[in-house]
Order: structure tokens, then C-alpha cells, then sequence
């Protein structure tokens, strides 16, 4: 049995939570971890019950992993993502149309070229970090392309979003602290700038139709603007870049893999929902209880934050069956883009950019081979991925 709590930003977790996520399963499925003790729900049966329940499981649990007191506002904390109900569905209304089936038809010529220009600079340098230059700044020319952003600061986008989704409880030392209140502070800051050059020249973008936008009547405010941009441009590049970066470093351990797909493209969808299945980017989402409840014979009191940590229940021998087993012809998806009304609203975008960049990389490489035997991997609580991945290209 498991008595000592696990730490899930440990770094040796992060290397590789699975194992770890296997002995909750089977032990203790629902349990207190750090950081603060929150309730990791670990089975899937559980967590589809939490996600499927807002009623009873309030996404305002993002504010009580992403907004505690040391740190004062956070836009993150406060956009779509931390509302239920008619509060999110009336924001949720006004961006979907950026989201919609031809907005993506319209995108997926500029993302092919941007990925066929990344994948020949590879080529060029023949050995790279990979989330550097191709996972990062793919992501961040699509939210350019989106909010009419410059998607040349790819490098200041990433290093604003890893603070923000790094924020932890209590703060991990002074430094932590002193960055994570700074990037809050610069990309608000940048955000409002770019809200206010709008205002003096309109553009054909999200940021002026969220200008323009009414909801009864009433013009968003400028707060809830940035509260929303703020979760476009981090959901945007955190997803997309782990899901790469995760999809790359599997390849380069399973030249089988890799062949498999060189060898037949139209694999790479398949390839795709496996990889958010056996190593999503989303490792969790945080939730509040509205009321006592009971899950697997755990009583969790009113007010407690749980985590539904959705990669545990991606590996779940009850619902799959060899689920440490890659499987390109599994068929059975995970839970990595939540459900219903939380469904992720740029999941078909963040597929289109992955199979995209895949594509292009398959076309132009035969093989990937690692260049360094270790990996610092990201310290956050609700997503995963190497912060670098050091690989070798080898052209086909």
C-alpha cells in the first residue's frame, strides 16, 4: 500500500508518472497528493464521472491551482476554462466561430507551409532541440495567425505560458515566485497593448471580433478580453507543443514506429489519438466539490480540490486492455480533450498542427536519434512534456 503522499511535481515523477499512476490504480485510486493535498481521482471510471458531473465538480478548481493567494490575479485562472454554465457558454459562443470547420480548411495551407519551413531548417542543422525549433514555433505562427499575434516571440509566448500554468500552491522559492508574478504581470500587460492597437485600427482577427462582440447587449470588458486571450495563447502552445514534443521522443525510441508511419502517411490521425491516449500532454484537470461526495469508498468534503488526472485513467487496465501497449489500431480515444461543454474548443486545431507538423517531418527524415540521455521535463501540474529535447535528423 501507498502511505507516503506523492509529490507529482517531483522530478523523478515527471520523468515517468506511470508506474506511480499503476500502484494508485490498484491501491488507492482516490488520494490526498502534493502539492496543498489535493485528491488525485486515478481510474477512469472515476475520472469520467468527475469531468461529466459540473454540477457537482466546478471547473472553478482552476482558480485554486492556478490563482492561490501568493499570487493576486491571473487572467488564466479567470478565463473560460474556470466557468460553468451560462457563464461559459455565452464566452465559449463567441469563439467557436474561429474554431469552426472552415476557419480550420482556411488555416491548414499556412500551418503545412510553416511545418515544411521548420523541417528544412532542421535539415540544415542537422541536430537541434526539437521543442525549440519546431514545437514551439509552429504553435505560436497558428495563434499568430489566429489573435494577429507576432509569432516571431515564439520564445517569450512559451516562457509566459510555462509560468502560468507553473504556478503551484505555494510558491517553489523566491525565484519561482519573483518569475511567475513577472510573466502574470508582461503578458497582461502585452495583451492589453494589443487591445488597444485594435481599438485605434480594427483588423480582420479574434482580438477585434471579441471587440466587436456582444453578449445581451453588452460588450465583453477589456479584463474579460484578456482573460480570454491569455487562455487562447497558452492553451494553444502547451497542448500542441508537448503533444509534439511527446510524439518526437517516442519516434526516436521506436524506429519501428517511426517506419510504419514513413511508410504509410495516412496513419498519422491514428498515431495521433494514441499518442493523446498513452501520453497526453494534459496530465489533469483540477475541480471543486460542491457537496460531500463519495468516489470508490473515499468521502471528499465540500470545498476540497480533486484532480482528475487524466493520464492515469488513459492507462487504465479496466478500461483498456494492455494499456502500456502503443496501438495504432486501438480505436478507443482517452479523455485527453475533457467532454461536453468543457470539450477543448481547439482540439480539431491542435490535431490539424500536429498532423501537419508529423507529416512533414516523416516526409523529410528517416530516422530520430537522441542526443542526450536526460531530460528536464516541465514542472506543472496540469500538463507534461520535456522542457528541451536534443535530437539528431537524419534525412531520408
Amino acid at each position: 500500500m501507498t502511505t507516503q503522499r506523492v509529490n507529482i511535481l517531483a522530478p523523478e515523477f515527471q520523468a515517468n508518472p506511470y508506474p506511480r499512476y499503476a500502484e494508485l490504480r490498484r491501491n488507492t485510486p482516490v488520494v490526498q497528493v502534493d502539492p496543498a493535498g489535493f485528491w488525485a481521482i486515478c481510474r477512469y471510471d472515476d475520472v469520467a464521472f468527475v469531468i461529466k458531473n459540473p454540477q457537482l465538480f466546478s471547473s472553478e478548481g482552476f482558480k485554486a491551482a492556478w490563482q492561490p493567494a501568493w499570487v493576486g490575479y491571473n487572467p488564466l485562472a479567470n478565463s473560460m476554462l474556470a466557468l460553468d454554465g451560462t457563464n461559459h457558454s455565452r464566452l465559449r459562443t463567441l469563439v467557436s466561430r474561429a474554431f469552426n470547420a472552415s476557419a480550420m480548411t482556411r488555416l491548414e495551407a499556412p500551418i503545412r507551409k510553416c511545418a515544411h519551413r521548420l523541417a528544412d531548417e532542421l535539415a540544415q542543422k542537422g541536430e537541434a532541440d526539437f521543442v525549440s525549433t519546431f514545437a514551439m514555433p509552429l504553435p505560436a505562427f497558428v495563434i499568430g495567425e489566429l489573435l494577429g499575434l507576432d509569432g516571431s516571440l515564439h520564445h517569450r509566448f512559451k516562457a509566459w505560458s510555462d509560468d502560468f500554468v507553473g504556478v503551484t500552491p505555494e510558491p517553489q522559492g523566491p525565484e519561482h515566485a519573483q518569475r511567475t508574478l513577472a510573466s502574470i504581470a508582461d503578458l497582461s500587460r502585452y495583451i492589453t497593448e494589443v487591445i488597444e492597437a485594435r481599438r485605434r485600427s480594427p483588423a480582420d482577427d479574434l482580438v477585434s471580433d471579441l471587440m466587436r462582440a456582444e453578449v445581451g447587449g453588452q460588450h465583453l470588458t477589456d479584463r474579460e478580453i484578456v482573460d480570454f486571450l491569455v487562455l487562447l495563447l497558452i492553451a494553444g502552445l502547451e497542448t500542441t507543443v508537448h503533444l509534439l514534443a511527446n510524439s518526437l521522443l517516442f519516434l526516436a525510441e521506436r524506429p519501428d514506429e517511426l517506419a510504419r508511419l514513413r511508410a504509410d502517411l495516412s496513419l498519422v490521425p491514428r498515431f495521433i489519438e494514441e499518442m493523446l491516449r498513452y501520453d497526453t500532454p494534459v496530465q489533469c484537470v483540477p475541480r471543486i466539490v460542491m457537496s460531500d461526495v463519495m468516489i470508490s469508498g473515499v468521502k471528499i468534503p465540500k470545498g476540497d480540490v480533486v484532480l482528475a488526472i487524466i493520464a492515469s485513467a488513459n492507462r487504465d487496465e479496466r478500461q483498456y486492455t494492455e494499456p502500456d501497449r502503443f496501438d495504432l489500431h486501438r480505436g478507443q480515444p482517452g479523455l485527453a480533450f475533457g467532454y461536453g461543454a468543457h470539450f477543448c474548443i481547439g482540439a480539431q486545431l491542435a490535431r490539424m498542427e500536429v498532423r501537419c507538423g508529423l507529416e512533414a517531418l516523416l516526409s523529410r527524415f528517416s530516422g530520430l536519434e537522441r542526443t542526450s540521455a536526460s531530460l528536464t521535463w516541465s514542472q506543472a501540474i496540469t500538463v507534461r512534456g520535456p522542457r528541451t529535447l536534443p535530437l539528431r535528423f537524419i534525412p531520408a
